[in-house]
């Protein structure tokens, strides 16, 4: 397979790199696309010493072409993309809130896959949610699931709305992993520790609890009780949770993240 790979940021790379880590594309079987010869001049000089090219005729004899542009970069991108794709080729974007419908009409191009990932593919341990229009073949559709595969897990969905929900989940749940990460360390200082030993508690804790939850055949509510026993410290804790309305107040914001994701797809 022969991949040529727009937008070569932190996620264009990433993927580059696990293509490369689990041998499903060879070096000389990848393009990383450059704005201009100065811009392939630094990607030259990048660790991923890949072949590299601005957008040229050349991208037509890829089997599938990446986009990985920032969405508010795309209709520049599109305007010489479209100009030098060919039908046979699968597109696959993973840029946010750009739908399939928009991809096929800017890029005059009918064979279209839309992409969610998160931000740990960078270390292989992603998820990201995905879709097709129905013009991709369903070998096509393994060949790229495949692909995706090599930064963590994938998930098809049928119904394209769905990428939305995968936004405000998955796309955006590392940064509220972050965000409750940060207050219980600024907890932690606030307790008596220093921020270097408030971190290393925190981050320990938050390891260890994914791998017992990831190893264990009991629900959340089980194990939320396994802490916290009656009357003692955790149940103080859940219980001002409780009544802060924390859980809720969780769940709005990721409704509120889906909401902002399909206004930007009408942008």
């Amino acid at each position: 397979m022969r991949i040529a790979i727009l937008g070569c940021g932190n996620m264009g790379q990433a993927f580059a790199k696990a293509f490369l880590q689990y041998n499903l594309v060879a070096r000389a079987n990848m393009l990383l696309l450059g704005r201009d010869e100065a811009h392939c001049q630094r990607l030259n000089a990048s660790a991923l010493n890949l072949p590299t090219s601005p957008l040229s005729e050349a991208v037509g004899t890829y089997d599938v072409v990446l986009v990985a542009v920032k969405p508010q970069d795309f209709g520049k991108a599109a305007a010489g993309l479209r100009e030098v794709l060919q039908p046979q080729q699968v597109v696959v974007s993973i840029m946010a809130g750009i739908p399939i419908a928009r991809l096929q009409r800017e890029l005059d191009h009918r064979q279209v896959l839309r992409a969610m990932p998160n931000t740990p593919a960078l270390l292989g341990m992603g998820i990201t949610g995905f879709s097709a229009s129905p013009e991709v073949e369903r070998s096509r559709l393994h060949q790229v699931e495949n692909l995706l595969n090599a930064t963590g897990r994938s998930i098809f969905l049928e119904d394209e709305s769905l990428l939305d929900a995968v936004t405000a989940v998955s796309g955006s749940g590392p940064a509220y992993f972050y965000y409750i990460v940060q207050a219980m360390m600024q907890a932690g200082q606030e307790l008596g520790f220093s921020e270097s030993v408030a971190g290393l508690l925190v981050k320990q804790t938050m390891l260890g609890a994914f791998h017992l939850l990831n190893n264990s055949d009991q629900s959340l509510d089980q194990l939320i009780a396994n802490v916290a026993s009656k009357g003692g410290t955790t149940e103080a804790a859940l219980r001002t949770f409780r009544a802060g309305h924390l859980a809720e107040t969780l769940i709005d914001g990721m409704k509120a993240a889906q909401q902002r994701a399909t206004e930007l797809a009408k942008e």
